[in-house]
């Protein structure tokens, strides 16, 4: 579930119903927080965000930029993901190993990613060390040395996470699921890019990319846990980040939606023990109202030990240990997915399996009990997420990049009990369709066949 953050709290009561005993329980959560949270719009378009949580000691400091793998031009393909690595080659103040050295004695947390909407750098470290965290994050940002040398050094690191990307059969799988999910499209390339794009990131490439994309009216600063919101804006205004933001250097981003595709692509992999397989429709972006009601029908089918798939996949049939549903939601497009690993042998009945139980929401919806089941695991995530200061940096700056507003935690909980099985049962109606289906397999599978016939459910 999508977890986003709020400023406060009030009483929540809902409803769990149990058919098969006849009773009825009522379930009053009742907690009173009231989360302190502090925004600062800067002239340079720069976002400043913190949640103050007094009783802890930890402090999360995260820099999150609206861009990523789906803004690049194809000739730069991966070098949002390739510049997120060269920032650690180097400052004009630190070298490689002092931007080590100092990251493990700040507790060793510096975490650093790629998407294709966002690159982020976030550190967890005790509230003392909030400013020497916040020096090192903001001079590797700023400053970043990008020495030739350095760079020629990291094409041939990230060359080699290609080879294990593809050494890795679920990894492997998902950038040709994406590739054909999302043809011709940002979204279906791979975020560290090719070996070809990589080795011509040389010095002024990566330099211009990073002066015209990691810019402060494209930064989200967050920070959570014992913090003082004023002091860290002090450190922001004092930071190298505070530089104007011209015309020429805005980021613009026009996102093209991309046309989602169906294809059925078996990929023959002879050295794999078992196969593995995606079966994937469109689904709702991560901006729509009706994303409480994807998360919670994805639970339902796939989302935990009690849902339908992995009862009736691997409890009761034995044919997989690894099965589920998800949903990935990008600002304009989102996808529902189930993903399964098992014997080739298998294939064939997982497929149905999997399928029908698609094929039983459209056409019997869900059930009272299911849902509610799945909105108490869902608001259980929310609030407990919420005595974690990296929780809570992460929803800070989630928040404010896809909605432009922090969504108080009333309005989530409010969001997730307002569904009903209508909204399921809609929901599926609408993207369940055999035409839009996608599936693609990786394995020894020679002897499986797939045909679009297959994924109608109600094969014989």
């Amino acid at each position: 579930m999508a977890r986003l953050c709020g400023r406060e709290s009030s009483a929540l009561q809902f409803t769990l119903q149990c058919e098969k005993t006849q009773w009825r329980v009522s379930l009053y959560v009742f907690f009173k927080m009231k989360l302190d949270i502090k925004e600062a719009r800067l002239d340079n378009g720069m976002v400043v965000l913190t949640d103050r949580m007094p009783a802890v000691r930890s402090a999360t400091l995260g820099f999150f930029f609206r861009t990523g793998a789906r803004h690049e031009p194809i000739e730069l393909h991966g070098i949002s993901h390739f510049i997120e690595h060269a920032v650690f080659k180097g400052t004009a103040r630190r070298s490689t190993l002092d931007i080590a050295i100092e990251q493990d004695r700040l507790g060793g947390n510096l975490d650093a990613f790629t998407t294709h909407e966002e690159v982020g750098f976030a550190i967890k470290v005790i509230d003392s060390e909030l400013p020497a965290a916040f020096d090192l994050i903001a001079d590797m940002l700023t400053t970043p040395r990008f020495d030739q040398a350095d760079l020629e050094a990291e094409q041939r690191v990230i060359i080699e996470e290609m080879k294990m990307i593809d050494d890795s059969p679920e990894d492997y799988l998902g950038e040709i699921f994406t590739e054909g999910f999302f043809p011709d499209h940002p979204l279906g390339r791979s975020i560290v890019g090719t070996s070809e794009t990589v080795k011509r990131f040389d010095r002024e490439t990566t330099r211009k990319h990073h002066a015209e994309h990691f810019t402060p009216d494209n930064l989200v600063i967050v920070a959570a846990g014992n913090i003082d919101h004023d002091a860290v804006e002090q450190l922001v205004l004092s930071s190298t980040f505070t530089w104007p933001a011209t015309a020429e250097r805005q980021l613009k981003l026009e996102l093209k939606t991309p046309e989602a595709a169906a294809p059925i692509t078996i990929k023959q992999r002879d050295d794999l023990e078992q196969a593995h397989l995606i079966i994937a429709t469109p689904f709702v972006a991560a901006p729509d109202d009706r994303r409480y009601a994807a998360d919670l029908l994805a639970n339902i089918i796939g989302g935990g030990t009690s849902s339908r798939l992995f009862q009736k996949v691997r409890e009761e049939r034995g044919l997989a240990y690894s099965v589920g549903a998800s949903t990935v939601m990008y600002q304009d497009c989102g996808l529902f997915s189930i993903g399964a690993a098992m014997s080739p042998e298998h294939v064939r009945e997982v497929v149905d399996l999997s399928v029908a139980e698609m094929r039983d929401v459209v056409r019997n919806g869900v059930t009272n009990d299911e849902l509610d089941l799945v909105k108490q695991q869902s608001i259980s995530s929310v609030l407990l997420s919420l005595e974690d200061s990296s929780s809570r940096a992460a929803d800070l700056a989630q928040s404010e990049m896809v909605h432009g507003r922090q969504i108080s935690v009333d309005e989530t909980l409010a969001g997730i009990n307002a569904v009903t099985v209508d909204d399921c049962r809609s929901l599926a109606d609408e993207f369940f369709k055999t035409e839009n289906i996608a599936f693609v397999a990786l394995g020894d599978l020679h002897s499986v066949a797939i045909s679009r016939a297959d994924l109608n459910g109600s094969r014989d």
